[in-house]
């Protein structure tokens, strides 16, 4: 008797659970819904490159920090000489720029394209704005006498971020890649597998700066 009289209320209850659980995972379905489901976003030659990438700052990283244990007093200064104000910014700047490419994403795939081509050139411009500062830090650095042959810290320092400078270069060229397949029409809200590529080298870029900066500015 008290069986029966419990049973309607557990399925009232595994009912509520489960709705209250659908409602939390919104954010991850509307993730897999942009990245589709059971599949690795954009497509594994990009996966590639992106290894190969994040292997090449891999021995950067290596690098410094065997240089940094033979050189200490040398990589315990330098982080205080340079310009740490233009380094958080393009940290923020990069940051900003990967939430615009997930918004452009976002966009696309509910059938808005002028809406993901905005958010797009926003990620271009937030590209362009890093090679700016970035240029500007250089200078600035050199008005100083600061220069790659100035000391095995600056070697590291030069090498590593004009090498992620460059990488900033080609992922923008990859974005503006994927607005012109979408201006085209080549890229609609169930197509657009290049577009997740460019995103997830994007991303890759931002990640490794993320490892970059505290190495050189803020890590005494």
């Amino acid at each position: 008797m008290s069986h029966t009289t419990t049973q309607p209320q557990d399925d009232v209850l595994a009912v509520t659970l489960a709705s209250d659980l659908t409602s939390e995972n919104e954010p991850v379905d509307r993730l897999k819904q942009a990245f589709g489901p059971k599949v690795v976003p954009g497509n594994p030659a990009i996966w590639v490159g992106i290894f190969s990438e994040l292997t090449e700052f891999g021995i950067f990283f290596v690098i410094y920090f065997i240089a940094r244990v033979h050189y200490p007093q040398e990589f315990l200064e330098g982080p205080l000489q340079l310009h740490t104000t233009a380094g958080t910014i393009n940290t923020l700047v990069l940051i900003t720029s990967s939430f615009c490419v997930v918004k452009g994403i976002f966009a696309l795939r509910d059938s808005r394209p002028d809406a993901a081509v905005r958010w797009l050139w926003m990620t271009v411009g937030a590209g362009m704005l890093y090679l700016i500062i970035k240029y500007w830090e250089y200078q600035w650095n050199v008005d100083r006498g600061i220069e790659v042959n100035t000391n095995n810290f600056f070697a590291v320092y030069y090498y590593t971020t004009f090498n992620h400078m460059l990488h900033v270069g080609w992922g923008s060229g990859g974005i503006i890649w994927a607005i012109s397949q979408i201006k085209s029409g080549r890229y609609t809200a169930d197509n657009h597998a290049g577009l997740i590529a460019a995103a997830c080298y994007w991303h890759m870029i931002d990640l490794a700066w993320i490892m970059i900066f505290p190495l050189l500015y803020v890590l005494r």
